[in-house]
């Protein structure tokens, strides 16, 4: 498996199609990061206050430009998320391989953003089955983590569809801080072992 931060690869099914995040992504991405049913299933933890509500286009090509600029820095990979009928970029997902002292050492945590229209089981499905396969070996993780909030009742149901259980495990930031309501899921060939 090639190393992710020197040749990010793109996936795709039928309906979606997952390519490192673009600067031209930003008009499409404003409308998700600007919807404000949307914003609080996004998780921001342990991201300096910042909490993905952008309102302008100057806010949001910020954004990517930070994203842009950690992919470089190896600090992790932000895709967009592309609807193949309308394309569209209408989320992104993040990952990044995560060394910690609590639950989540050895982690790949990842980060699921959409537009509010998206957010339902059948997509949520369909989108995480695009990455979570290849999500192992791409950040050399045992488990995969993401935050789902007691509201986000289709996602919450998406992740059960894909095995993945609420831990009821705190994650804790290097500055102490605890933040709850994350999910997991192991490799199934890892998990045995």
């Amino acid at each position: 498996m090639k190393n992710v931060y020197e040749e990010c690869p793109t996936l795709e099914n039928e309906s979606f199609k997952l390519r490192l995040v673009e600067m031209a992504d930003a008009p499409d991405l404003l409308k998700v990061y600007s919807d404000e049913k949307a914003v609080p299933f996004f998780n921001s933890d342990n991201c300096d206050g910042d909490d993905f509500h952008y309102r302008t286009l100057e806010r949001m090509e910020k954004g990517i430009e930070f994203w842009l600029w950690a992919y470089k820095d190896k600090g992790f990979v932000r895709w967009s998320i592309l609807d193949k009928a309308s394309n569209e970029a209408v989320g992104t997902i993040e990952l990044f391989h995560r060394e910690s002292e609590d639950y989540f050492n050895h982690c790949g945590l990842l980060r699921l953003d959409l537009r509010s229209d998206y957010e339902r089981k059948d997509r949520i499905v369909e989108i995480l089955s695009l990455i979570m396969e290849q999500a192992y070996d791409l950040f050399d993780c045992t488990m995969l983590a993401t935050k789902a909030i007691p509201s986000a009742l289709e996602r919450r149901m998406a992740l059960e569809t894909l095995e993945y259980q609420e831990t009821g495990e705190m994650l804790v930031s290097p500055k102490g801080i605890k933040y709850g309501d994350y999910w997991s899921c192991h490799a199934p060939e890892r998990a045995q072992k």
